[in-house]
């Protein structure tokens, strides 16, 4: 995906990072279990998932126990997450739009809502509603949902499909940190500019609401709740 609003515009877009060998990646992987870290989490590794892969073979033969989170933008075709079924513990897709316009005009992803509504399924499939033991997430689905000005994200479509077709007790993480940056800037597309600027708290609070009506529970505070 190449979103125009991207937060991590440098990492995503620009290029910026350094290339490491599978064998390296995997004594990362051991190093921050070693520190204590709750999990290891793979930040948009659709592309990644062969070297992913590889250095997960070398790391847990050397001990590596910790979960596993697979992160990412959740435009992933339902093959490729298949491949993971029982490596991953944790998957944690965006849903990040409820029309293919606008998923095609702000991150350049073709037929965004068909992979992202196919994958995530899959990964329902495979590890189920989050569980949580003593506040620490250990298997299961988080999805995350951005929501933008003018509900540019279509966010009923987007938490009408969660509830119906994955789970009621799906873990909603509703995010509100949307700001205008990289090419939404820019004067290049008509939909730029209901983008310059950051979402009203009214436009939040409709977004907890819209959730709560679809039935959602996790993840979404209690007076927002049906």
């Amino acid at each position: 995906m190449r979103c125009a609003f991207c937060q991590n515009y440098g990492i995503s877009q620009c290029y910026h990072g350094e290339e490491v060998s599978f064998d390296r990646l995997a004594q990362e992987m051991l190093a921050l279990q070693a520190m204590g870290c709750h999990n290891i989490n793979f930040v948009t590794p659709s592309h990644f998932v062969p070297q992913i892969l590889a250095a997960v073979g070398i790391a847990v033969p050397e001990g590596l126990r910790i979960p596993l989170v697979y992160n990412s933008g959740g435009y992933d075709l339902p093959e490729t997450i298949r491949l993971l079924d029982g490596v991953f513990d944790i998957y944690m897709p965006d849903a990040k739009y409820g029309n293919d316009e606008t998923a095609l005009a702000l991150s350049d992803a073709p037929d965004y809502v068909k992979y992202n509504h196919e994958s995530m399924k899959e990964m329902h499939r495979q590890v189920g509603d989050l569980v949580v033991e003593n506040g620490t997430a250990k298997r299961g689905l988080i999805i995350r949902h951005l929501v933008l000005p003018e509900n540019l994200a279509c966010t009923e479509a987007v938490m009408e499909f969660v509830a119906k077709e994955l789970s009621p007790d799906s873990y909603v993480n509703i995010m509100d940190q949307y700001r205008p940056v990289w090419k939404v800037l820019e004067d290049r597309n008509p939909l730029y500019p209901k983008l310059r600027r950051t979402i009203t708290l009214k436009e939040y609070r409709d977004a907890l609401e819209t959730a709560g009506k679809a039935g959602l529970h996790r993840g979404i505070p209690f007076q927002y709740q049906e």
